[in-house]
């Protein structure tokens, strides 16, 4: 397997494409993966340069609607201490994202219907004047909606479809509909929007096929970002006793997105580190571009528990920028500055 490994690879790196059981053998080979995240991070080097792209994570709400089986906000799991920011604080930490040097803000909660869309588009409004790129990731919304938001000043969504397997997603995302899930981001697509979307590795009954096609789904949709994390159970979920995803195996589906999107940003996901120590360097060199520290303040950080054991709760937002642009430095890399809107170009074949 190997050889067959290490053909792919060049063919992956030189013409950015692969079939399905091409991507599912890559996958499946632990041996390759040096090798391929070597391939990854070239691609990477050439496409997006060596700038990483840091943005400021504001995690307003923990109130969801959805009763999704692996998250820690889900609807049902009585155990959360629950909160909801003011449209003040949030665009206070997003002032004070902007000091700290961010030029992208990522605004993330849970499904939080308090936060209609004349609401959102208030925050969004004010947020705009501060001259901060925006990123929502708020969940399902109606088309009308998600149009309000971006005439309001988002620029980017971040939607993870988490499966395409829709067998799957409707398991774990009880009440939820698969199709639903696709219509959002095709409307977040048509509407203008940078997309972003991505995977949950290691759901019980997931396969390797069912991998790679998540990674032909995202090659359709021309994703512009890309997040993908491994499961970590959380006892307040039903999935609470399920084995952890595999961090090589996570790995291994960040190197083949890199180089079957090659102008994609993908993050270096907390997830990742949660599992690993400095988790994020090497995924940062196995080919992803975005980090996305936490500015949120206080408490809030804690009780934002999508998962047990995550890293930096107890952190200010000062020590999480200022530790991620020496670990960065560290790299032989550097903190890009400006707001890491995707850059189409023509791949050198």
């Amino acid at each position: 397997m190997a050889g067959q490994s290490e053909e792919l690879i060049i063919k992956a790196k030189e013409t950015h494409g692969l079939t399905r059981q091409e991507i599912v053998t890559l996958l499946g080979d632990a041996s390759a993966e040096e090798q391929l995240a070597r391939a990854a991070d070239a691609v990477r080097h050439e496409f997006v340069g060596d700038g990483v792209h840091l943005r400021g994570l504001i995690e307003f709400s923990n109130i969801c609607r959805q009763d999704c089986c692996y998250c820690g906000l889900r609807r049902e799991n009585g155990r959360i201490e629950r909160y909801r920011l003011t449209e003040d604080e949030i665009v206070e930490l997003a002032r004070k994202a902007k000091g700290y040097g961010y030029r992208t803000v990522v605004l993330q909660s849970g499904e939080d219907m308090h936060f209609s869309a004349p609401v959102m588009c208030r925050i969004l409004r004010r947020i705009r004047q501060l001259d901060l790129a925006i990123t929502l990731s708020i969940g399902e919304r109606s088309r009308e909606e998600y149009k309000a938001f971006r005439e309001a000043g988002a620029d980017r969504y971040l939607l993870r479809i988490e499966t395409t397997d829709a067998a799957l997603y409707h398991r774990y995302d009880p009440g939820m509909s698969h199709e639903n899930r696709l219509r959002c981001l095709w409307d977040l697509r048509e509407l203008g929007y940078e997309v972003g979307t991505g995977t949950l590795v290691g759901l019980p009954g997931q396969s390797l096929a069912s991998l790679a096609d998540d990674v032909l789904f995202y090659q359709e949709l021309d994703a512009d970002m890309i997040g993908i994390g491994p499961l970590i159970p959380n006892g307040d979920t039903p999935l609470g006793k399920a084995q952890p995803g595999d961090f090589h195996l996570t790995r291994r589906m960040v190197s083949i997105l890199r180089l079957l999107l090659p102008e994609a940003n993908i993050p270096a996901t907390t997830a990742m580190e949660t599992m690993v120590p400095r988790g994020r360097e090497v995924i940062l060199s196995s080919g992803a571009n975005v980090v996305m520290p936490n500015v949120t303040e206080g408490d809030y950080r804690r009780k934002y528990a999508l998962y047990p054991g995550k890293i930096c709760v107890a952190d200010t937002p000062a020590d999480c920028r200022q530790c991620m642009q020496g670990r960065i430095a560290a790299m032989g890399r550097f903190v890009a500055r400006d707001k890491g809107f995707r850059h189409h170009r023509e791949a050198k074949i």
